[in-house]
């Protein structure tokens, strides 16, 4: 999965001389948090987001009146908040690697470019619907949860005794375990029931650890 595949697709733009006030409006009509900002020959320049221009804006405990107030953020400039070195990604760079570039720099969004052109911005409500799809958060099933063996062929094993019991895996992924040797993995099966499954799982002889089970039926996982 590309960020091509799950970025918003013409993203609404500001230009750098945009007064703080109108931006924080814009923002709020859009219901976004970020705006790339486009210079005068349209070339990615900066991007500002809403705690940029909230910084900037007076605090509720401020002594200027309400006339002063719109006045002062009318002559702030989003040149002089934006950042402008801007950390950006293409729309072949994989999704998960703009994950990471995200939360290593602690960023919620990130403008993609075609060679010199903005083309869209992945953010991180895009990496949320991303992640509820791949856990097939919004479909009915067993999710379980396991503590398997870090060896060749544990996957197919698993895979096979579920669709041997007529399953069908909605989801499925795997995360880094208790040490070197296992690692946590995390299935969603729709079609077996819960006791059905966890038995076929224990029974595999591979000194598999059930770490949770429970059906999810919309909206909810809870117990």
């Amino acid at each position: 999965m590309l960020v091509g595949d799950r970025m918003t697709k013409r993203p609404i733009t500001v230009t750098e001389d945009i007064s703080v006030d109108r931006a924080l409006g814009l923002m709020r009509e859009e219901r976004i948090r970020r705006f790339p900002v486009l210079g005068k020959h349209g070339k990615l320049v900066g991007i500002v987001s809403e705690k940029d221009l909230l910084y900037a804006s007076p605090s509720p405990a401020t002594s200027l009146s309400i006339y002063e107030i719109p006045y002062l953020l009318s002559k702030i400039k989003v040149h002089d908040l934006m950042t402008k070195e801007v950390i950006t990604v293409t729309e072949g760079t994989p999704l998960e690697e703009a994950a990471r570039i995200m939360a290593d720099n602690k960023i919620g969004g990130l403008p993609v470019m075609r060679d010199d052109k903005l083309v869209g911005i992945i953010t991180e409500t895009d990496m949320f619907k991303t992640f509820l799809e791949l856990f097939g958060a919004r479909e009915e099933g067993i999710r379980l949860t396991m503590l398997v063996p870090e060896q060749k062929g544990v996957l197919a094993k698993i895979a096979g005794k579920i669709t041997e019991l007529g399953g069908n895996i909605l989801a499925l992924g795997t995360i880094m375990g208790e040490d070197p040797t296992n690692r946590e993995l995390t299935v969603k099966v729709a079609d077996v029931p819960e006791k059905q499954l966890i038995s076929a799982m224990e029974d595999l002889d591979l000194e598999i650890k059930v770490l949770d089970a429970r059906f999810c039926a919309l909206p909810s996982c809870d117990d």
